[in-house]
Order: structure tokens, then sequence, then C-alpha cells
């Protein structure tokens, strides 16, 4: 069981986690201090070269994992273009290499909504990524509307991200399953106001979690954790590093004080 946040480098992390006049080239380490794993979403708008994706592997300890997010020319497109693929896979190479890629995360949007047109679409993505552990994210409720669909995750061997996040029509709510060796949990905030309607992104993942709010999360996560091989656990509200201190709250409810940022 791991558990983190989307992201570290966030300008707005210092001073509030970072010690003031932190540079962000010492981002990575400072937070490899604190958690064992991150998860990389930078991959979604640009595919980065190998020699970054070696850099981070050098900056991080050697027991540290990357969840990455697949580029959203794999996710937001009818077609997504085998050569966005090979690409994708091959900045994947120095994290592979080094043991520390954990999976990759296909976030798909919310008008990505159940079809078959859209179940063939997954599986083309499965062939175009096999040999990667990859999970799943959707944002239209349809598909956990539909019990089949996991039964169709686990026959591509396809991990299905659990998520918490505002209680709106048509968002997916927090469903629990796993479907494959690899389970995922995502906290995106429950900030309903602002999810459609905001000036700046940031503001969709302002909030900070209650501990009572994560408590009801305890067991569910406990559960996951028996039904798979590895467990990802990672806060999206970043907001002025409201992500980190509910990471480190979740931890300590989950007995993991030895956890680091725990």
């Amino acid at each position: 069981m791991r558990i983190g946040t989307s992201g570290f480098s966030y300008d707005d992390w210092v001073g509030p986690v970072y010690p003031t006049g932190t540079k962000k080239a010492d981002m990575l380490s400072a937070y490899a201090q604190m958690f064992g794993c991150v998860e990389i979403n930078s991959t979604y708008y640009a595919i980065p070269s190998q020699s970054s994706f070696a850099s981070m592997v050098r900056r991080t300890p050697d027991d540290f994992r990357f969840a990455v997010k697949a580029n959203k020319e794999m996710t937001h497109t009818q077609t997504p273009s085998d050569a966005t693929f090979a690409a994708f896979r091959s900045c994947l190479q120095p994290m592979a290499d080094s043991g520390k890629l954990g999976c990759v995360l296909a976030q798909f949007p919310w008008s990505f909504k159940l079809s078959k047109e859209n179940t063939s679409q997954l599986r083309r993505f499965r062939e175009l990524t096999e040999g990667l552990r990859v999970v799943v994210e959707f944002r239209n409720s349809e598909w956990v509307d539909d019990p089949r669909t996991f039964e169709f995750l686990r026959s591509l061997d396809l991990g299905f991200c659990c998520v918490d996040e505002p209680a709106i029509e048509g968002l997916v709510p927090p469903v629990v399953e796993a479907t494959s060796g690899t389970a995922y949990v995502r906290f995106h905030g429950r900030n309903a106001a602002k999810w459609w309607h905001h000036d700046q992104a940031h503001e969709r993942y302002d909030y900070l979690y209650s501990q009572d709010e994560l408590s009801d999360w305890v067991g569910n996560v406990e559960g996951l954790a028996k039904k798979s091989d590895e467990l990802y656990v990672f806060f999206n509200n970043h907001y002025k590093g409201k992500s980190v201190q509910n990471a480190r709250m979740f931890a300590r409810q989950l007995g993991l004080e030895d956890a680091p940022g725990a």
C-alpha cells in the first residue's frame, strides 16, 4: 500500500509544504522524503523525453514508485495514433528499467460514455500498452452503472480507479472495486461549486477533507489491499498543499505511522 499526492511541483507548496526558497529542481527530492510514490500528471499535456524521466529516477530512492498519466492524445481523442502510444511508452523506459514504474493511469473525459465504440477504444488502448500495468479512470457514471464494466476491465487486465469526488449527477460515485492486481484510489476533493464552474483549474481541487470524511474510506482501502498485489492512494486536492495534509492524515488512520509523510 502506497500513499502520495497527484503531482509534486506546485509553486503554492513553497511555504505550506516545502521550505521557503525551495527551487523547482529540488522539489522531487524533498517530496520523496515525505512519500514513497507520486502521480505524474504533466504527461497528460506533453510527452517528456527519456532524459527527463531518467533524472526523476536518479532523484528518488530505490523503493520509490511513479504512476504516470497517459497523454491526452491517448484518452481524449477518438482515434489516437499508434505513434503517440509508441512515444509515450518510450519515455517510460527509464522508470521501467529502474523498477520504479508503478503503473499508467488512463483518465478518460466525461464525454467518454459507455458505448460499443468506446469499449473498442479501450481494447485498442490495452493492445497498445501490452505489458504495462494500466488503471482506467472514468469520469462518466454510465460505466459504473453497468456491472458488466468491471468484468470487461478484468478480461483486459485493466485496473479500475476508485474515486472520491463531488456528488454531482453524472459523475462517478465512490464505487470500490479491484479489477486487476493494481488497485487505485484518487481523492479529488468535494468542491461541487467549483467543479464545472471555475476561473482557474486549481479551484476545482481547493478542498480539505475532514477526519470523518477520510475515515469512511479506511475499510474500503483495507479491503482493496486484500484483493490486489499493490495499492496506490493519491490525493489530488493539491491547492496550497491540502493533498499533503490529507495524505498524512489518511496514512495515520490506516495505521501507517512509519510510512514516509505519516
